[in-house]
């Protein structure tokens, strides 16, 4: 199979990525077998972007993918992220000094098992780091040749601009689905404006815009949801309104709610290339044939309607995360 391909800058992928993340992280208990055997269909579809981070699993998940892709390496392109460290109680916070990024590089091509990073993101931007030294590191390590792109993630419309004065940035990686529309306002048309692609990571609203999820106890131990404000009991009784109105449209479609809620991102520009997760082969081809999935203007106006952006009840992360977004 070939699925369509979009450009992020100057870098081509496949019109829909992977994000592996919850293959090691977040989501309940991971199964490297069914892990690794979803990388690889992923890659026989046609999908050639795979998204980790250092972060993820304490670096298993770079580990993980690392193993996934031993033979396959250039079949892909492989995307990671550094900038995410905790304290000591657990508290997230940013890091982008130069000397940082360096070190967070190498150790990435490590637990990669590469020579090269096809793109490397600022995972969330440093405050009290200038976004220009950041950037000039990883400049320097373009120039190095251990990097080939570069990407921002979770950054605002200003901090884009400077860095994009820098060198050229490639990407923007933000959270956007029907239930998350924030970057609309500006971080997307400054990347329009400015031909950087945008990746968003949870498109399917972190699996509830596909409608299996209907009740908390849904979420096994280490679930992130049981801490995420829209996932509580009262809020996810609300918001489960928005899911049975994508279904009415959904079952006209002959589609599942999940698959019109990915094709609704994907129509969101040329330069959006989404990165669903999933580390299970089965949700995985669900997703692969949302890529190709076209929408009228009647249907993304019929859609818009069903799943208002004012309507979504309870924040999109608890409050010392989401003061780590937009900067």
């Amino acid at each position: 199979m070939t699925l369509p391909t979009r450009s992020l800058g100057a870098l081509e992928v496949s019109a829909q990525g992977l994000g592996c993340m919850g293959m090691s992280q977040s989501y309940g208990s991971g199964d490297e077998a069914e892990s690794v055997a979803t990388i690889h269909r992923a890659i026989d579809l046609g999908v050639t972007l795979l998204d980790t981070a250092n972060v993820y699993g304490a670096g298993a998940n770079e580990e993980l993918v690392g193993r996934a892709l031993a033979g396959r390496r250039d079949e892909v392109v492989l995307a990671t992220k550094f900038g995410i460290v905790r304290d000591a109680e657990g508290n997230q916070g940013a890091r982008g000094d130069a000397a940082y990024v360096r070190q967070c590089c190498d150790e990435s091509l490590a637990r990669l098992g590469v020579d090269h990073i096809d793109l490397y993101y600022q995972h969330r931007v440093d405050p009290d780091t200038p976004i220009e030294e950041t950037v000039g590191a990883l400049k320097e390590l373009v120039e190095a040749g251990k990097v080939r792109h570069i990407g921002l993630s979770e950054a605002g419309a200003d901090t884009i601009r400077r860095a994009h004065a820098v060198h050229p940035i490639a990407a923007v990686q933000s959270e956007w689905s029907l239930w998350t529309r924030g970057i609309e306002e500006s971080v997307a048309p400054t990347c329009a404006e400015l031909g950087i692609g945008v990746v968003p990571f949870s498109p399917l609203g972190r699996g509830f815009l596909t409608g299996a999820i209907t009740s908390t106890s849904q979420f096994g131990e280490g679930d992130m949801r049981r801490n995420m404000p829209r996932f509580g009991d009262e809020n996810l009784a609300a918001n489960l309104a928005i899911v049975e109105a994508l279904k009415i449209i959904a079952e006209e479609r002959g589609v599942t709610p999940g698959q019109l809620a990915l094709a609704w991102v994907q129509h969101r520009g040329e330069n959006v290339v989404p990165i669903p997760g999933t580390k299970r082969r089965t949700y995985l081809e669900q997703n692969v044939q949302a890529a190709t999935l076209e929408l009228s203007a009647d249907e993304i106006a019929r859609i818009e309607a069903a799943a208002p952006a004012d309507k979504v009840a309870g924040a999109r992360y608890p409050e010392a995360m989401q003061r780590n977004v937009g900067r």
